[in-house]
């Protein structure tokens, strides 16, 4: 079994790379950063020694560095079972006062690298007739807040891609997710101050990825929620 994981090297992508290493899956996974990425491929695959792990360095920003990924992937991998698109940049702000181009840069990485890989990969998935594929969408996805500004923009767009890609591929039997989490224990929330214990950790989201990849094969969880106990910071 082969699973694709992006925005890999850590927080969430991580903790689903491990996650689906120790149950056994190859897995290919892909971050801007080497340092980090070469640190995350050796974690991945302390988890499962038997796994093979494909580490790429990718800008996912970039579309035609996604779509080489994409031919990097089918050319180490006989099929994808999963594809997990994670890759994603938080940058908080209102629209009136964050800097000129942003949107684009988060339309560019948070919604078009999960739309180029997916079609990258799909032929593939489809021929085969199995597969399923999670978009990481986001508490955001679902309603506006103060100070969401693009990033907003981008997970209700990102949300929207899921729900047409799902009825475009009840046909051919491949299962689509949209995972939402609110506030997490990442990177992403550094220098945030507030209780570790206020947000939840990434791995809470791998555990419901699998269960929902666990499922029987006619059966579809189309959307996933998880907030804090007490609710969105």
């Amino acid at each position: 079994m082969n699973a694709v994981i992006t925005g890999a090297s850590k927080g969430i992508g991580k903790a689903i790379a491990e996650k689906l290493a120790l149950e056994g899956f190859n897995v290919a996974i892909c971050a801007r950063n080497a340092d980090t990425l070469a640190t995350a491929k050796a974690d991945i695959q302390q988890k499962n020694p038997a796994v093979t792990v494909l580490a790429e360095v990718v800008d996912m920003e970039d579309k035609s560095q996604v779509l080489a990924f994409g031919e990097k992937i089918k050319s180490t991998f006989s099929r994808v079972d999963i594809l997990v698109n994670n890759a994603g940049i938080f940058v908080p702000g209102s629209l009136h006062e964050e800097a000129d181009g942003l949107l684009e840069k988060l339309m560019s990485v948070n919604v078009y690298s999960a739309y180029h890989l997916t079609r990258a990969l799909l032929p593939a998935m489809i021929a085969n007739r199995k597969g399923h594929i999670f978009n990481m969408c986001s508490t955001a996805s679902y309603g506006a807040y103060p100070n969401g500004g693009s990033y907003s923009i981008t997970k209700y767009a990102l949300l929207g891609f899921t729900k047409n890609l799902r009825k475009e591929l009840i046909p051919h039997n491949i299962r689509v997710t949209a995972v939402s989490p609110g506030p997490t224990l990442t990177a992403s929330w550094e220098g945030f101050e507030a209780a570790p214990d206020r947000m939840m950790p990434p791995e809470d989201i791998a555990s419901v990825v699998w269960s929902a990849w666990t499922m029987a094969k006619q059966t579809v969880i189309e959307e996933i929620l998880l907030r804090p106990i007490l609710g969105d910071i």
